[in-house]
């Protein structure tokens, strides 16, 4: 499977190329500085900034991964949603050129703020979520509503409250819209079983035109 990831330097873009080229798929990794990429991946440096360039990047792939995340060094990314927006307009150029090239498949690396907590509430609006990912996690809400008016074949993969660089086990469970918790009340996964459950999905799609997310 030819797959593009893009943003493919963050941690969730550095774990889903890791671990597609472990299955032997053919990855382009598209970066600001794909020189921080390893030798063995076709890597192309861009920004996300036009649609056309992102057209002319993905055509061809069977899929691409959009890992797209707005920088945490800037401070705002903690306090501005104008800035953390920037999250919206990357993921619409993204469904035009996925729309303009016709590629089969386009799985969004999502947020947590829009998965249900309980009956009626979200995350974003349950009062358990930190102030400082409040703008993030309205993005992410906005970008999720972006393609579900799109006319693409996508896929929005939530992770959890909390996801950290860990281990690869290949055990979790998988949820629909609904927070996934542990037997001790904790929703989380590493960044490496994320990647895990993605790739699953790409090779055996089970959520087109939908979202997922995931849990221990």
């Amino acid at each position: 499977m030819k797959v593009v990831v893009l943003a493919a330097t963050g941690k969730a873009g550095r774990a889903t190329v890791s671990e597609l080229l472990s299955r032997g798929h053919e990855v382009t990794a598209v970066a600001r500085s794909p020189e921080k990429l390893p030798s063995s991946v076709t890597s192309i440096a861009d920004d996300l900034s036009s649609a056309d360039k992102l057209a002319s990047i993905i055509k061809g792939a069977d899929a691409v991964v959009s890992a797209f995340g707005p920088s945490t060094d800037d401070p705002r990314y903690f306090s501005d949603v104008s800035y953390t927006d920037q999250l919206v307009s990357v993921t619409e150029r993204v469904i035009e050129a996925v729309s303009k090239t016709g590629v089969p498949r386009l799985i969004v690396v999502g947020g947590a703020g829009s998965l249900w907590l309980s009956p009626g509430v979200t995350v974003l609006n349950s009062g358990h979520w930190p102030e400082q990912y409040v703008p993030i996690a309205t993005s992410h809400v906005k970008a999720f509503a972006a393609l579900k008016a799109s006319s693409i074949n996508w896929t929005y993969f939530s992770p959890p409250m909390m996801i950290a660089p860990g281990i690869r086990t290949g055990k979790f469970r998988l949820g629909g819209d609904d927070v996934v918790f542990d037997d001790k009340g904790k929703n989380w996964i590493s960044f490496e079983d994320y990647a895990v459950a993605l790739v699953n999905e790409l090779e055996k799609p089970e959520h087109e035109y939908g979202r997922f997310t995931i849990g221990y």
